[in-house]
C-alpha cells in the first residue's frame, strides 16, 4: 500500500490526487485498516481529541487504541466527508485543505445514525511527483453516541 498518490503536473491532477488522499483516509478508517493509516500517515501530524501523534507505528497505535473493533474487522463506521476545500500552490508544490466529516455508525443493536461531525484540516506536499499528507487536524463539533465507537467512551457507559 502506498503512502502517498502519484500526480502529473496539471493541476487539475493535483486536486484529484489529493482528494484521493482524503478519500483513501475515510475508507481505511471505516475497514479497520489502522495500518493503512499509519502508512497513509506516516510522513504526518494527526491531531485528534488527543495529543498529536507522529509517525506510521504511532499513528497505528492511536487507531487501535482509541476505536473499537467488532468480529467482521472494522468499527462498523461510515465516515461521509463534505464541503472539500482545496488550495493548492503549485510552485511550492504544497497544499491545504479544510472539509466537513460526518461519521455515521450501526450495530445489529443500534440503528444507523450520526455519532460525530466536525472538521477536517489538512496540509499536503508533493515530493517524487506524489502528494501525501503532512498534517491531519481533526476538530469533532458535534457528538452523539460514540460509546460504541471509542474505548474511553465505552468505559464511561
Amino acid at each position: 500500500m502506498s503512502t502517498s498518490i502519484g500526480t502529473p503536473a496539471d493541476p487539475t491532477s493535483s486536486y484529484r490526487a489529493i482528494e484521493n488522499l482524503i478519500a483513501r483516509y475515510a475508507e481505511l478508517v471505516d475497514d479497520g485498516d489502522f495500518a493503512g493509516l499509519g502508512t497513509l500517515l506516516a510522513e504526518a501530524t494527526f491531531t485528534g481529541t488527543g495529543e498529536s501523534v507522529s509517525g506510521r507505528e504511532a499513528i497505528e497505535k492511536m487507531f487501535k487504541d482509541t476505536l473499537i473493533v467488532y468480529a467482521d474487522g472494522t468499527p462498523r463506521t461510515h465516515h461521509v466527508t463534505t464541503n472539500v476545500a482545496i488550495e493548492v500552490d503549485e510552485q511550492a508544490s504544497t497544499a491545504v485543505s479544510r472539509s466537513y466529516v460526518t461519521v455515521f455508525q450501526a450495530l445489529p443493536d443500534l440503528p444507523l445514525q450520526p455519532i460525530a461531525a466536525g472538521r477536517y484540516h489538512d496540509r499536503f506536499e508533493c515530493r517524487d511527483e506524489r502528494w501525501r499528507f503532512v498534517e491531519r487536524r481533526v476538530r469533532i463539533n458535534l457528538i452523539g453516541d460514540v460509546s460504541h465507537h471509542a474505548h474511553q467512551a465505552a468505559a464511561r457507559r
